[in-house]
């Protein structure tokens, strides 16, 4: 009878989750708006990757669209920018000329669609280490201007979510459906 008590309490013992170590805890500051940066990012991602490849030159002509960015160049931007911010908020030289692209020689979807997730992921990594003790840490730059870590990371948050609502249109120019729209992501 012993030994079925002592194995049932060595058992227990490995039914538990082993507690997060120090490094992969979020202060919940961070959660907060990392949960958002991370909602867009699904949008985002899913958004760009059902336009076709061979619309990726899409840009709209109809109406007042007169000299928009292309689908592609859209993406593009949104990556630089993800990256320029976030370097910002690690108080790095941001890449340059993320208006019109930034430097990264990506050009074709599929690199695209990898310089976007990576744009991302970047910025999730960084956002993770925001506390309460640096997130009002003083930063500027070219993208954020002269605002806090928190400032600059609601702004990402604010102007990938812009983009986004942005592409919509292009995909429903196209007969797409947006993923976020049809219920595949949320």
């Amino acid at each position: 009878m012993r030994a079925v008590i002592v194995v049932s309490i060595v058992l227990a013992g490995f039914d538990q989750a082993a507690p997060a170590t120090a490094q992969d805890r979020v202060d919940p500051m961070a959660a907060a708006v990392a949960q958002w940066f991370t909602m867009i990012e699904q949008s985002f991602v899913s958004l760009a990757d059902a336009m076709p490849a061979d619309r990726w030159t899409f840009a709209p002509k109809d109406g007042e669209f007169k000299g928009v960015r292309t689908f592609a160049q859209q993406v593009k931007h949104v990556a630089c920018a993800n990256f320029g911010f976030f370097n910002e908020v690690e108080h790095k030289e941001p890449p340059a000329n993320c208006e019109a692209g930034g430097p990264s020689q990506a050009t074709t979807k599929a690199e695209l669609m990898q310089y976007l997730r990576e744009s991302f992921a970047y910025a999730s990594q960084v956002m993770k280490r925001l506390t309460p003790a640096n997130a009002l840490d003083a930063v500027e730059g070219p993208y954020g201007g002269k605002t806090t870590r928190l400032g600059v990371s609601t702004l990402a948050v604010w102007h990938a979510t812009d983009h986004y609502g942005q592409l919509v249109v292009y995909l429903r120019l196209n007969g797409i459906v947006p993923p976020a729209s049809a219920g595949g992501t949320p």
